[in-house]
């Protein structure tokens, strides 16, 4: 209790949910939605009666429990990817899965880079991140998890979301891995430009490199990045912690996680 009551909680996800047809753009729902059926107590009853041998009226108040049943992906809702989605090898060795990270990594201090001048469609380079961390007289180190804030949470819930968001080159990517950086987060559903943006770029210039380019910085480092946090304007740009603990899934690409900033209450 004595943490808390130097800190305050900050939630930085969005939640995983059902989108509406409005919300997302087909191609992407099957693998980045989420299809959540809501069982309340009455909807149960017959299974919870049945588990027990007991009459409906048996039941505490006549009532089963409160029950939901998921189908949906790994990379649905804010969530951590390990090195094995980018690639089977990170840095020479067989890439790790979620269940493989290291634990310290997803525990540490937190650093917001303001990219909220991007536009969609463009990408931050390794002069926009030493620019940022110079305005902040800030230097990274191992430990330090790095969230470049787009504000693109704020559309959460609508299709641009998906579809209208900035990213990380590869350039900045290798930039702050070799400070020794772990962990790197982004306010947008993905790490790298929409896919339709890249596609217009590869199909004007055909220059392979612009494909996946932030994801595949990760093929020659050991390490993870978050998608789809939020609030990033709701915390300072240093001088804080991060939690962002994935859950513990056996082999998985990613896992999702409740990503929690801890900034002291004098904030």
């Amino acid at each position: 209790m004595e943490l808390l009551e130097n800190y305050r909680l900050v939630d930085l996800t969005v939640p995983i949910k059902t989108p509406n047809s409005e919300e997302m753009d087909p191609k992407l729902a099957t693998s980045l939605a989420a299809e959540i059926e809501y069982l309340d107590h009455e909807d149960t009853i017959p299974l919870v009666s049945g588990y027990f041998g007991c009459r409906p009226e048996d039941l505490h108040g006549g009532c089963g429990w409160a029950t939901e049943r998921v189908r949906t992906s790994t990379h649905a809702g804010t969530h951590v990817d390990a090195p094995w989605h980018y690639a089977p090898a990170s840095g020479g060795k067989p890439s790790r899965r979620i269940d493989e990270c290291p634990l310290e990594w997803y525990f540490g201090r937190g650093v917001v880079l303001n990219m909220t001048h991007k536009k969609s469609g463009e990408t931050v380079s390794a002069q926009d991140v030493k620019d940022a961390l110079a305005a902040l007289d800030y230097t990274l180190s191992y430990g330090d998890i790095v969230c470049i804030r787009y504000d693109t949470d704020k559309t959460f819930g609508t299709a641009a979301y998906w579809g209208e968001h900035p990213g990380l080159s590869a350039e900045a990517v290798r930039f702050i891995l070799d400070q020794g950086v772990k962990v790197i987060g982004v306010d947008s559903p993905g790490f790298d430009i929409p896919f339709a943006k890249t596609k217009a770029k590869f199909a004007d210039s055909h220059d392979n490199s612009i494909l996946w380019e932030a994801h595949c910085a990760g093929i020659d480092y050991d390490y993870s990045h978050i998608e789809k946090l939020g609030n990033l304007d709701k915390v300072p740009e240093k001088g804080f912690y991060i939690s962002c603990f994935p859950v513990n899934l056996y082999q998985g690409s990613a896992s999702w996680s409740r990503v929690v900033a801890f900034v002291p209450k004098d904030q």
